[in-house]
């Protein structure tokens, strides 16, 4: 009885306090999914497989309603309802060779072709200018004939080439440390820079060199700019803005048409009117692919700028949230990649991209739904037009390929080979073992 009334009993394990967070995430299935969710969100491959996925997937959707809002057009003049789709799929298919390439090119080789494809751009941009070269179309010269119906517009390889070319030029500097020079930091990005745009700008095409405006100030933005120069180099090209559009009644009429009801005098906002009513009339889920009524002639360039209010029409206030969510998507694993590298490189080369893409979409869906006047620009990845398809694949490559370039994702792809290859040899085995016979055995 005394052995007995010596012995200590263990007292059981007190539960999880209720205020614990394992407990609260036990007890609420929303917690539970959340933390999943952050755990997913978190893991070194989530870039890589966020750009990959949500570009394909862009590119998939474009295709699809580039071959609705195109038929009516290709049938008005005179050609198959599948002319513009066909054009558009070899170009993607092309788009994703480059996309390939790009995705497997190491970082050096990258750095190696930016002055060959900025050589390349201006070269291409100048033969824009001559006589009997360059093309004309919807009054901006900006164009060169391929031969038949090919068409090839350099201004687009620019925004690719300014990226590669002024993140290789910042990167050497700021190994070199002189970066903290404002000197240093704006010559020869800028002067560069301005001499695209003035070639851009002989064409008559101010949706692009906008864009081009957006890259430069990203690429001084994330090479750590102090707010005096960035608001001086903004002041400037702001004042450039506002005396081209002053001096272009066409633009002037673009600015005034922002906020009308109505198409104005001689329907001069009779495409921006009318992409409103596309997406007034889509609903929630729209009236269906292939259904849309402004294509048939009432919406100008249903196909290529405004594809996204025919996406809105067709497919109803859930494709586009869709088409939107997608870019988001793009646009935040694009932030991550450059956030996370240590490599100047890539960071200002992700950032570059990212901000072209992000830029571009919201010019294009801006003047969709009337916030923004009409740039000319398409939507990426989206519109119609294989000259924007082209450089805009290959930078989501460049994305791709700094992705897998992370330490952390280059360890998990490492690991997930390593785990693979056993697998592959012990299936290898079996097939071999199965197709002899029994006398073999």
């Amino acid at each position: 009885m005394a052995g007995s009334s010596a012995r200590t009993t263990k007292r059981p394990a007190a539960p999880p306090r209720r205020t614990s967070k394992v407990y609260r995430a036990r007890a609420n299935p929303l917690r539970r999914l959340y933390a999943q969710a952050r755990r997913a969100w978190d893991r070194p491959l989530t870039a890589y497989y966020l750009i990959l996925g949500s570009a394909m997937l862009i590119t998939v959707l474009g295709l699809v309603m580039v071959y609705s809002a195109s038929m009516i057009t290709a049938l008005q003049m005179g050609l198959p309802s599948s002319y513009f789709f066909r054009k558009q799929f070899v170009a993607a298919v092309l788009g994703t060779i480059l996309l390939l390439l790009a995705m497997r090119m190491p970082v050096k080789l990258h750095r190696a072709l930016a002055y060959p494809i900025l050589a390349v751009s201006v070269f291409l941009m100048v033969l824009v200018q001559v006589p009997g070269i360059g093309v004309s179309i919807n009054g901006n010269q900006n164009w060169i004939s391929l031969g038949g119906p090919f068409m090839l517009q350099p201004s687009e390889f620019g925004k690719l080439a300014l990226i590669l070319w002024g993140a290789d030029l910042l990167a050497r500097k700021h190994d070199k440390r002189l970066l903290t020079q404002w000197k240093h930091m704006l010559v020869p990005l800028v002067p560069m820079a301005f001499l695209l745009l003035g070639l851009i700008m002989l064409g008559g095409d101010m949706g692009t060199a906008i864009l081009l405006t957006a890259i430069l100030f990203g690429l001084l933005w994330l090479a750590g700019a102090p707010t005096r120069l960035f608001v001086g180099v903004l002041s400037v090209a702001g004042a450039i803005g506002i005396m081209l559009i002053k001096t272009s009644p066409n633009r002037m009429a673009r600015l005034a048409c922002l906020g009308r009801a109505d198409a104005g005098p001689d329907d001069m906002c009779w495409q921006g009117l009318h992409g409103i009513y596309a997406l007034a009339s889509g609903g929630l889920f729209g009236s269906g692919l292939g259904a849309s009524v402004e294509k048939w002639g009432q919406l100008p360039e249903a196909h290529t700028d405004f594809i996204f209010a025919i996406t809105g029409e067709e497919l109803g206030l859930a494709g586009t949230l869709s088409v939107l969510a997608l870019f988001a998507a793009l646009g935040y694993a694009g932030i991550r990649v450059a956030g996370r590298t240590e490599d100047p490189f890539v960071r200002y080369a992700a950032g570059g991209v990212t901000t072209w893409i992000t830029a571009q979409a919201v010019v294009n869906i801006g003047a969709v739904l009337g916030l923004l006047p009409i740039a000319g620009v398409p939507l990426p990845l989206f519109s119609y037009g294989g000259s924007a398809l082209l450089p805009t694949m290959f930078a989501v490559g460049l994305l791709i390929a700094f992705a897998r370039d992370e330490p952390a994702a280059r360890a998990a792809l490492a690991m997930r080979r390593a785990t693979a290859e056993p697998r592959m040899r012990w299936n290898t085995m079996r097939r071999r073992a199965s197709a002899r016979t029994s006398g073999e055995r």
